[in-house]
């Protein structure tokens, strides 16, 4: 009732259902690049056709929580980046290049074996 008062759509079961595979892909993903220290939140995972995300939250050593996203968004031409406290997108370097085709190529392997694979 309150969410028709003020005018927020329902979310579907479909659209629900996405977000909550995309959360968990996001979390399998954030344990690619080694143990996560205490305290710290990391996820990578595939938005879409075209881009990429990288989170992480953590809170520094004066109890302030800090926040960096980087979207990645492959294009034709290749692959740019933009962080969270930036507004410039940059083009990888060749090694930045390497290293995110590889941790794409461990997403799709892991998420593979760890979620889908128990839907089969």
């Amino acid at each position: 009732m309150l969410r028709k008062m003020m005018g927020i759509p329902k979310v579907d079961a479909s659209a629900q259902a996405y977000r909550d595979l995309i959360r968990k892909e996001a979390v399998i993903g954030g344990t690619l690049f080694g143990a996560i220290p205490a305290g710290h939140r990391r996820e990578f995972f595939c938005l879409d056709e075209h881009t990429w995300v990288w989170h992480e939250e953590w809170v520094d050593k004066a109890g302030y929580r800090k926040v960096r996203n980087t979207h990645y968004s492959v294009r034709p031409s290749g692959v740019v980046k933009i962080h969270s406290d930036s507004n410039t997108y940059q083009s990888l370097s060749p090694s930045e290049a390497k290293n995110f085709h590889e941790a794409v190529r461990q997403y799709y392997k892991k998420v593979s074996q760890t979620l889908y694979a128990q839907v089969a």
